[in-house]
């Protein structure tokens, strides 16, 4: 069956739009809710958003489905994705539902589908919903005395503050430490200031005033450049950016320096395997990650396994290897001793327990690596496809050839945008820009029939 509606974060696209609509939201929900009935228990299903104005919209769409399929509905309201992990598990829930389009704009939204592990979804999951889909929602209703109910679980921010803390180590405290935190107007409004402050820290908030329209908007993760200002402003110590939904980490130091997931991950994996803490002595992360992040592992004994781009791709990694630290360089950090999924808060906690017990400046102790140059370029394209096509194809294997030993390439098409993401590194930048423009230009002017006529 060909996909249509799960890309490699759930469903996504402009709110009100084909597919992010209240009806398609509705019959998903009837559909999702179909595939975990069995027998007599009646299923439970945890919905949680970010502070999107077309979240309310999806919120009670997708709750009238999941009652029109006999599941009971648990309502979260504004909380991080990681949240909803953590608590579809806790709740013993059969499913946990995430409305949010993470890092982009207001307008768009999306849907994304948790396990009662607290994992997201299987492919093969999102394939068996989508069968539903497909056969129609007819069937789905279930007989007026089987109907869900839903309720509202009013501390669902105050639990996850509690979860949160209780990952900071017992004998350290934040005390002394001046921390900018910047939560884009999203998820993670109420949640990181409290954290912060509750474990001792002074706390300067922004990004903490939604209104539906607003989030992500110059604030988080995505615009880190108001959380810098802020840093060499108050004098801070740290400064840390989440993005809408809170999965997504961006430190920087009390210079106002930014830091990227590798330096981080790099940071925690070596904290880890100090305290034998790091399982199979081994991180995994994307194909994105600095050369440089390898070579300093290596130094440590430590291996970097790559996964292709998107955090599903590395959790899967890790769950297979055993391994307990994972993550993408733009910020996504898995820590799978304490959650199931990329959580900002919680990476921003093992930083700031290393830089505790470290008494030495943000600066020196967050740089672990000299990372390789790097030169990336996005192309939109109104077919991701034309990566296939025989033009594309023997521009990327000449540009391979060019590089040779002495970098490396990735080009993918992006899983939630019209865009081809190139990316090529290597201890030549002015070689790597060339070859990076020339590429880029191809991909811009190739023709996706193409694809058709060479077939």
């Amino acid at each position: 069956m060909t996909r249509r509606l799960f890309g490699t974060d759930g469903i996504r696209g402009t709110a009100n739009q084909d597919p992010v609509t209240a009806d398609t939201a509705l019959r998903l929900a009837m559909a999702a809710g179909s595939t975990v009935q069995r027998g007599d228990h009646r299923p439970l299903v945890v919905i949680g958003k970010d502070t999107r104005l077309s979240g309310y919209m999806l919120e009670q769409a997708m709750t009238a489905g999941f009652i029109a399929a006999g599941m009971d509905v648990v309502l979260l309201g504004p909380i991080p994705t990681p949240a909803v992990a953590m608590l579809t598990h806790s709740l013993r829930a059969d499913m946990g539902v995430v409305i949010s389009a993470s890092h982009n704009p207001y307008d768009d939204n999306g849907i994304k589908l948790f396990g009662p592990d607290g994992y997201k979804l299987s492919d093969a999951a999102e394939d068996a919903i989508e069968a539903a889909l497909d056969a129609g929602t007819e069937q789905l209703r279930v007989a007026p005395d089987k109907l869900g109910r839903a309720r509202r679980l009013d501390d669902a921010t105050g639990r996850y503050i509690e979860f949160v803390k209780g990952t900071f180590p017992r004998h350290l405290r934040l005390d002394g430490l001046t921390v900018v935190v910047d939560s884009a107007h999203g998820a993670a409004y109420r949640a990181a200031p409290r954290v912060l402050y509750e474990l001792g820290a002074e706390v300067i908030e922004l990004g903490t005033a939604p209104d539906g329209f607003n989030i992500n908007d110059g604030a988080g993760a995505m615009a880190p450049a108001a959380m810098q200002a802020a840093v060499r402003e108050h004098g801070a110590h740290l400064g840390l950016a989440l993005d809408g939904d809170a999965d997504r980490l961006v430190v920087a130091d009390e210079q106002g320096q930014l830091v990227d997931g590798d330096q981080l991950m790099a940071l925690i994996a070596g904290a880890l395997k100090e305290q034998g803490r790091l399982r199979g002595d081994r991180l995994v992360a994307t194909t994105m990650s600095n050369l440089g992040l390898e070579r300093h592992l290596a130094k440590l004994g430590l291996t970097l396994e790559r996964t292709p781009v998107g955090d599903r791709y590395v959790v899967e990694r890790m769950r297979a290897t055993g391994a307990n630290l994972g993550g993408e360089q733009s910020g996504h950090i898995i820590l799978t001793d304490h959650t199931t999924t990329g959580d900002g808060l919680i990476a921003a906690l093992q930083v700031l327990g290393v830089l505790v017990e470290a008494k030495r400046p943000a600066s020196e102790v967050l740089s672990v690596f000299d990372p390789v140059p790097q030169v990336r370029a996005d192309v939109r394209v109104r077919d991701r496809g034309v990566l296939d096509t025989p033009t594309v194809r023997e521009a990327v294997a000449a540009t391979e050839r060019a590089l040779a030993d002495s970098g490396r390439l990735v080009i993918r098409p992006s899983g939630t945008e019209p865009l081809v993401r190139i990316m090529a590194e290597g201890d030549q930048p002015a070689a790597l820009e060339r070859v990076v423009n020339e590429l880029a230009e191809t991909v811009r002017t190739a023709d996706p029939d193409e694809r058709e006529a060479a077939s």
